[in-house]
């Protein structure tokens, strides 16, 4: 009996050093590249988590400064966090916030380069909207009329058409298209929601262009 299982301990032994002979690198490297993937993957998640604590604590200087309206401190600490964190949602947030008081300050170039680099940049659908409607509205302010309908004439996302569609308006009117201004006011109009305060600003648009929607809906 004992010589029995001897005998099939060693066909077993055999056969697993057949299996490993013919398998075994194989396995090996295929252990070796789930093992550093997985690492890998551990180890770019405390990458991004360790990147987003930082441009956080950057972001946070940054709300400070703008809330004393410091606009050279303000651009000072938006560079640093552009320049150390850019793939952050902290940089694409914290550009917008800077552009705004640098706008706010007289500072129209210096926004102007914050809001590109935002649309250029930002890996949010919305961030690059919004940047792209705020570059937008420095355009429209300079009569540069022809590149500020560029940038609300591409696609946004749903979240943002209202804004887009109010922003075209007020730009084909300024080039004196009061019938295509009406167009994109009423797309503005009924994007937004009744409860909307924004809905009666644009509502005011379409009743000084002689469009109210009050009054083409009791004409149906």
């Amino acid at each position: 009996m004992a010589s029995h299982l001897d005998l099939e301990e060693q066909e077993q032994l055999d056969q697993l050093k057949h299996f490993w002979g013919k398998f075994g690198n194989l396995i090996t490297w295929v252990l070796l590249v789930v093992l550093t993937a997985y690492a890998g993957w551990n180890g770019w998640q405390y990458w991004q988590r360790d990147q987003a604590a930082k441009a956080g604590g950057i972001y946070d200087a940054l709300e400070r400064a703008a809330q004393t309206g410091d606009a050279e401190r303000v651009t000072k600490v938006w560079a640093d966090l552009q320049g150390r964190y850019p793939s952050t949602a902290f940089a694409e947030q914290g550009g917008l916030l800077a552009a705004r008081v640098q706008f706010d300050k007289g500072q129209a170039d210096t926004a102007r380069a914050t809001l590109e680099w935002v649309a250029a940049n930002a890996k949010e659908d919305e961030y690059r909207a919004l940047a792209r409607l705020r570059l937008a509205g420095l355009h429209l302010e300079a009569k540069r009329l022809d590149e500020a309908l560029k940038l609300v004439s591409t696609e946004v996302p749903e979240s943002l058409a209202a804004l887009a569609a109010d922003r075209r308006g007020d730009i084909l009117q300024a080039q004196s298209k009061s019938a295509e201004a009406v167009t994109a006011y009423q797309q503005a109009w009924k994007a937004l929601g009744k409860d909307v305060d924004y809905r009666r600003l644009v509502e005011a648009k379409l009743v000084a262009l002689g469009a109210a929607p009050e009054a083409e809906g009791a004409a149906k």
